[in-house]
């Protein structure tokens, strides 16, 4: 193991420990003006209080950790950001203004801005909703910067994760490999479209075996150690469908094991290391509010390529957990830019309200398999009905949010 790799997982284990054991130091009160002050440290995420009156919101963060730290103000969901400061350095403070409407929302702290963070607490606005104000221009570049702080929160928790995952794949212990590897992989799936257009950087890290063989390319990332963890039986097929799964086939050696999981580590440190870069910002920033509407789009369709035929998690049969995750990188893109699309009167209005419909209908169909949270049954159990009606329900969604990027840039 690489001593970056021990470094990664002592942060990542510190955070969950800080989790469990340690809460946000909030007063019940509301603060007066709705302002706010927070104390960032290794363990805490203290907020000078835990409810305010919709609008206009500061929170003054001072980072009194040993190390550079991010506050987050996210939705019910846990999901969408509605406010971060990032970089953080110790000992200095940087001030985040939201618009808050009334609703659930959660203050963090994310020390070495790796992991879940630490302190995650409810806060709540109350009172009635107010009207953002604003240029237009300046609305949907917030829009854009809360979809990059939604990817970085991800690929930040995805490199741990990750590390966490390969330290028992490596060490032979399979079992717990086994579990990690569904949860793992959401961090990725909500936000893969972002790392589609680095070159081969998606095919490293995600490739099926069908798709590396196919262009010639070697087999590496997350579905080679899933086949070694998830060990063929000796009838089953290959994931094109027609070559006996054994036909050439061995289990890994602890050499090659070590290979493949650093190989993936090295990958997603090569993510991180892009979403954190100015390339990105100007990516985004040139895409502007139709990169986030079509991300909502793409993944829409890798559902509709590959999971809801099975064929994303061939060995473990897990693609549920992969197929709620790309719903849920979706909805939260779609959750940013609706409001532009509203505001394009009765017909952007009638858009939007179709399209949570057909993500509450989807949500709805997903839930009686399971969560991300609980877990989802075996892509095994379900049914050829079951399929259909997935695929009625994507097809379905699919149509109006096809028109999401035409709308908001009408």
């Amino acid at each position: 193991m690489t001593t970056s790799r021990r470094i990664l997982g002592a942060i990542a284990a510190a955070g969950a420990a800080a989790l469990v054991l340690t809460g946000c130091v909030a007063k019940s009160d509301i603060a007066a003006g709705g302002a706010f002050t927070v104390s960032s440290t290794d363990t805490e995420c203290a907020v000078s209080g835990a409810t305010a009156k919709s609008g206009t919101l500061t929170f003054d963060v001072k980072n009194d950790s040993g190390q550079t730290t991010e506050f987050y103000l996210l939705a019910e969901d846990g999901l969408r950001i509605v406010g971060e400061v990032e970089n953080i350095a110790p000992a200095a403070s940087r001030t985040l203004t939201v618009t808050a409407q009334p609703g659930t929302y959660y203050t963090l702290c994310k020390p070495g801005m790796l992991g879940d963070g630490v302190g995650k607490t409810a806060f709540t606005v109350t009172g009635d909703r107010v009207a953002v104000t604003g240029a237009d221009a300046e609305q949907k570049q917030k829009a854009v910067d809360l979809y990059a702080a939604f990817v970085k929160d991800q690929v930040g928790q995805l490199v741990p994760a990750v590390d966490k995952l390969v330290s028992a794949y490596e060490s032979g212990d399979d079992e717990t490999a086994r579990a990690l590897f569904p949860q793992t992989r959401a961090f990725y799936e909500r936000i893969e479209p972002v790392a589609d257009k680095l070159g081969d950087l998606d095919p490293r890290i995600d490739y099926r075996e069908v798709d590396a063989v196919a262009e010639g390319l070697d087999w590496t990332g997350f579905h080679r150690i899933e086949k070694d963890l998830w060990v063929p039986a000796q009838d089953a097929l290959n994931s094109d469908g027609e070559t006996p799964a054994w036909k050439d086939w061995a289990p890994s050696t602890p050499e090659e094991r070590a290979g493949y999981g650093d190989q993936l580590i090295a990958d997603v440190q090569e993510l991180y290391d892009y979403v954190h870069s100015d390339d990105f910002t100007k990516a985004l920033d040139d895409q502007g509010i139709a990169g986030i509407s079509n991300g909502a789009i793409a993944l829409l369709d890798e559902v509709a390529n590959g999971k809801i035929s099975g064929e994303e998690d061939w060995w473990s049969h897990t693609d549920l957990y992969d197929f709620a995750a790309n719903v849920e990188g979706s909805k939260m893109a779609f959750s940013l830019v609706q409001d532009f699309a509203a505001a394009k009167g009765a017909d952007g209005k009638k858009l939007v309200s179709e399209i949570e419909d057909g993500y509450a209908a989807l949500d709805a169909a997903l839930a009686k398999h399971g969560s991300l949270t609980s877990g989802f049954v075996s892509y095994t159990q379900i049914t050829d009905a079951d399929k259909r009606e997935f695929t009625d329900l994507i097809n379905a969604l699919a149509e109006p949010v096809s028109q999401l990027t035409g709308t908001v840039l009408d």
